[in-house]
C-alpha cells in the first residue's frame, strides 16, 4: 500500500532534469517546508523545524516542471512518500524522505500564475535553463553535478534503474515504478 502524502513548501534547490537509459524523462528538486506559529508571549509569527524532501517527477510531469518551476517558488506537492535508507563509506548513515510526485503545482496563497499548455509535443524538450546548465541529455540518471551540494541533500545512490526491457525498478525494493 502507498502511503500519499501532501506538502507545500518552497522549491530549496534548482530543479534537475535528466532522461534514463530507456528515455523516460526525470526532474527533480529538493523541497523545504517550514511549519510557522504564532508565538503567544510576542504575538509574533516565528518559523519552527524545517521538514526536507527530495521530490522526483516523471514522464510529461518532468517535462512540465522543468519550465515551470524554479528555486525559491512556492509548491505544492503531491505524491507516494518513500523512506529510503542511506549510508557512506565514511559512516554516516541516515534517512531520507522521497516523494514520488504525481502532481506540482504553484501554491497560489502566495501568488498568482498562468496555466499554459505546452506548445511543443511533450515528448521533446528543448530547455535551454537545463541545457545551459549542462545538466541535459545525461542518459545514467545521474544529477550531472559535481556531488558539491551532497552534504546538503544527504549522500546521493541509485535510488531507481532502468531493466533491459525499458521499465523504471525502485532499487531499493524492486518495486516496478514504470513500464514502457
Amino acid at each position: 500500500m502507498a502511503d500519499i502524502i501532501t506538502v507545500r513548501g518552497f522549491v530549496a534547490t534548482e530543479v534537475r532534469v535528466f532522461t534514463t537509459n530507456s528515455g523516460l524523462p526525470m526532474a527533480s528538486f529538493r523541497l523545504a517546508s517550514t511549519d510557522r506559529k504564532l508565538d503567544r508571549e510576542t504575538h509574533k509569527w516565528v518559523d519552527a523545524e524545517t521538514n526536507w524532501y527530495n521530490v522526483t517527477a516523471f514522464r510529461h510531469l518532468a517535462q512540465n516542471l522543468a519550465c515551470s518551476v524554479n528555486k525559491g517558488d512556492p509548491v505544492v506537492v503531491s505524491g507516494r512518500l518513500r523512506l529510503r535508507q542511506w549510508s557512506t563509506e565514511d559512516g554516516k548513515s541516515g534517512t531520507s524522505p522521497d516523494i514520488d510526485a504525481d502532481v506540482v503545482g504553484h501554491d497560489l496563497g502566495w501568488g498568482t500564475a498562468r496555466f499554459q499548455r505546452p506548445v511543443q509535443p511533450r515528448h521533446e524538450t528543448s530547455d535551454a535553463r537545463h541545457d545551459d546548465a549542462g545538466q541535459g541529455g545525461s542518459d545514467d540518471g545521474a544529477d550531472g553535478g559535481d556531488g558539491a551540494d551532497r552534504e546538503a541533500n544527504g549522500p546521493e545512490d541509485e535510488a531507481y534503474h532502468d531493466t533491459d526491457d525499458g521499465e523504471l525498478v525502485d532499487t531499493a525494493t524492486g518495486e516496478l515504478l514504470s513500464a514502457r
